[in-house]
């Protein structure tokens, strides 16, 4: 009797902490995540701006944010960002190539739902 008390009271502990642990994530709230440059000048580098607010109840912690390719370049915070806090996610495009270009930038963090994609595009002119 004493075991099955035991397990049932276990089982109810682990079943409360993943309940309770959904509740304490980290939660990325985004403005925007998709940005057209539209036409823009070839050798002259554009930056897109991705503000997001953390809407969970954790901290948010992006462990790295990187491009599809070399010509995208992304800046992110370091530090983690509070609940309610918000950010941003800078990806600059080289424009070095003229033709349309549609790149991602993947950031990978603590948030709920797992890395996330973010998509500029454009379409670089001589």
């Amino acid at each position: 009797m004493k075991k099955v008390t035991f397990l049932s009271v276990l089982t109810m502990f682990f079943a409360t902490t993943l309940v309770f642990a959904n509740v304490w994530l980290a939660a990325f709230g985004w403005v925007e995540t998709n940005h057209n440059f539209g036409k823009i000048k070839q050798g002259k580098p554009v930056t897109a701006e991705f503000k997001f607010t953390n809407k969970g109840e954790a901290p948010l912690i992006i462990g790295k944010a990187y491009g599809s390719c070399g010509c995208t370049g992304v800046e992110y915070p370091k530090e983690p960002v509070m609940p309610g806090a918000s950010g941003t996610i800078k990806a600059t495009f080289n424009a070095a190539a003229a033709g349309s270009f549609n790149k991602t930038v993947t950031v990978e963090s603590n948030a709920e739902g797992g890395a996330v994609t973010l998509n500029i595009q454009g379409e670089v002119i001589q």
